[in-house]
């Protein structure tokens, strides 16, 4: 009898652990760890998904996630690669982060062809919801022509009218100069010239000559990261805006800011859709971040973040990890979390949010490490990012 007394008790514990591990999902971090981009992405995105799985507490809710990742070196052939192998070999469900557009480009066609799900946090072409959508895309913190809109747009307005560009040889470089070209037209300015840089680059010396020969009063840099960092310093050390040139750095990071510190970066003008200190929600939340972290999210991190919790409440509510029906129930929820507010996702996948235009702090006036920047503005979504109805992509139905 006691034996079995044992075997019911052993079976109510097999069926409860059962319902406890309803759903399994594997997410993958794919990112530059090293890299000109490990500031952006990097660790800091791995931290962000697993805290995001922690604060569901997606394993009392029936789910089982585990956080995986790996270096795409920021080559298209080797992100493609690691995205065929995590979808055919190692079970991943959900692809996070994937800073460079060129690598996210061709993710993004992988995951269509395997039908599973890419959340990009770290990419920056406006593609990825324009000619080459995907319904198993969803562009989650910013894009080219948000950047275009809210920096380009401020800086044509302060009196900015005629541009040259330094633009990294690459699909993003390539997407924010066209997206910010047609900004400056929109306002009455103008472009006078561009060169394309190599990717990566130590030295832009022989371009930012070039750019002060041009006589544009703004020199925009359609570069990120590690670029940005370096052409920024250098544009100091050959005086450029002492010359009475402007620089716009229109894809920065608050890592970027800490890098080139207060006396160099001091009123740079710059787009985020996130920033550490905004509210008492975010800067509870980064503080929870740098402690695991070491330094203070940027918004690629805030992405992850804020996209692994919208996934996971859509798993939760389909008790699925199918794609089509977790994706439909994403973009058919609301999207709100502590980080973003409230938010959407639009049928070409861009999911809409606030965009911030700050300003660079003056080494007096910073109070801290990382009390980097002020917010100058709070620009709508649908104020900073492409209009619904002059999308390409063809998953918008028009008619």
């Amino acid at each position: 009898m006691k034996r079995w007394g044992y075997g019911v008790a052993a079976v109510l514990a097999l069926a409860a652990g059962a319902a406890q591990a309803q759903v399994a999902v594997k997410l993958g971090v794919l990112n530059d760890p090293s890299g000109v981009y490990s500031d952006i992405g990097g660790r800091g995105s791995v931290v962000a998904a697993e805290m995001a799985v922690e604060d569901f507490k997606a394993a009392s809710k029936g789910i089982k996630a585990e956080v995986v990742s790996a270096d795409h070196q920021n080559k298209p052939d080797i992100g493609a690669a690691i995205a065929r192998r995590w979808y055919d070999q190692d079970g991943v469900d959900v692809i996070l982060d994937v800073p460079t557009s060129s690598v996210a480009l061709a993710v993004n066609q992988v995951t269509r062809e395997k039908n599973k799900i890419f959340l990009n946090s770290g990419a920056a072409t406006s593609d990825l919801t324009g000619a080459q959508c995907s319904p198993n895309t969803i562009h989650w913190v910013y894009d080219t022509v948000q950047l275009a809109n809210v920096t380009g747009g401020a800086m044509v307005r302060q009196g900015g009218d005629s541009w040259f560009f330094l633009t990294a040889d690459y699909a993003f470089g390539h997407a924010l100069e066209r997206d910010t070209t047609a900004v400056i037209q929109k306002n009455g300015g103008k472009v006078i010239g561009s060169v394309k840089t190599p990717f990566p680059s130590n030295d832009f010396s022989s371009f930012i000559l070039q750019a002060q020969a041009s006589k544009a009063n703004v020199i925009g840099l359609a570069n990120a990261g590690g670029d940005t960092v370096n052409s920024i310093k250098q544009a100091s050390e050959f005086g450029v805006t002492q010359g009475g040139q402007k620089l716009a750095g229109l894809l920065m990071f608050i890592n970027d800011v800490k890098a080139l510190g207060l006396k160099t970066a001091q009123g740079l003008v710059f787009s985020e859709t996130f920033y550490w200190d905004d509210n008492d929600d975010t800067r509870a939340w980064s503080k929870r971040f740098l402690e695991r972290a070491g330094r203070m999210p940027n918004m690629t991190n805030a992405g992850v973040y804020s996209s692994v919790l919208h996934y996971l409440k859509a798993v939760e509510a389909e008790k699925s990890k199918d794609a089509g029906k977790v994706l439909a129930r994403m973009k058919a929820t609301p999207t709100d979390d502590p980080l973003f507010g409230k938010g959407s996702i639009r049928p070409d996948g861009r999911k809409m949010h606030d965009a911030l235009l700050l300003e660079v702090k003056k080494p007096e006036d910073s109070k801290g490490e990382w009390d980097l920047a002020k917010v100058l503005a709070r620009v709508p979504g649908d104020q900073a990012f492409r209009p619904l109805s002059e999308s390409p992509c063809p998953l918008v139905n028009k008619s």
